[in-house]
């Protein structure tokens, strides 16, 4: 199963980077970051539609999605176009990504950041913090209930949000167990790769009404945002989608329109 492969190989990487640069130095280093954004406020939705952006230059099933890639600038244009978030992968092996994307991109934009990527270790939340993120995403299928609940208490405690993602009735549970404030459901099976809208459909039924849901994964138009609203949800991820779009702001933007309409 890729899932697990993806996280053998982020263990080795955090040791990795816990010897080069200690959790101590990381921590001290914070306090001359600027304090997180609201990101639960920004993807809340009244009733409006409303879009996190998502930059990622490849993925595993789809090979490299963008040739020309430049992080600040995609996220330039997502911030011009109405994105109320953006997402930036940062795995290095399986998705092409790096810390510092998050970086740049903070430099580059004002809208909240979501640190995306296999997060398992606090570590991880020191680094998503002081590369600029105001929120982290954290995989219900790849932590037990107790280690969810203490990493959401951790970046609760540092100001920042979490999306908690799942993809079945049981990793929701243990999302909701773990009092997740935001449940991103993602539509695609990470043992096949298959995606279904119908997961979001049949998971939203589930999660209380105080939870701010977002829906994740297969999302290619606006007829899926359409099926979707009509079912209760307004916030989406959308990645691939923008990221193979000539101009993925102006594919952004065209896509907000249409919702509005």
């Amino acid at each position: 199963m890729i899932l697990d492969e993806i996280l053998q190989n982020k263990r080795i990487e955090i040791e990795r980077a816990k010897k080069s640069h200690s959790l101590s130095l990381l921590s001290s280093q914070i306090e001359n970051v600027q304090p997180p954004k609201d990101f639960h406020r920004s993807i809340k939705s009244n009733g409006e539609i409303k879009i996190i952006a998502e930059i990622k230059c490849a993925s595993p099933s789809k090979g490299i999605l963008r040739e020309n890639f430049n992080p600040s600038q995609i996220a330039k244009g997502y911030a011009h176009s109405g994105a109320c978030a953006i997402s930036v992968l940062t795995d290095k092996r399986f998705f092409k990504g790096d810390l510092k994307h998050l970086r740049d991109v903070r430099e580059a934009v004002s809208v909240p950041l979501l640190r995306k990527d296999f997060i398992i270790d606090p570590y991880q939340v020191y680094e998503a913090r002081l590369y600029g993120a105001d929120a982290i995403l954290l995989i219900a299928g790849a932590l037990e209930t107790e280690a969810l609940a203490k990493l959401l208490n951790l970046t609760h405690s540092m100001g920042m949000s979490a999306i908690v993602e799942v993809h079945n009735e049981e990793e929701l549970e243990k999302a909701l167990l773990a009092e997740s404030r935001i449940i991103g459901i993602n539509n695609r099976n990470l043992k096949t790769f298959n995606v279904s809208l119908e997961v979001s459909i049949r998971l939203m039924k589930l999660i209380p009404k105080e939870k701010v849901v977002v829906s994740e994964s297969g999302i290619d138009s606006i007829e899926d945002i359409r099926r979707l609203k009509d079912e209760g949800i307004y916030t989406f991820l959308i990645g691939e989608t923008l990221m193979r779009a000539s101009d993925p702001g102006e594919k952004l933007k065209s896509l907000i329109a249409e919702c509005s309409r």
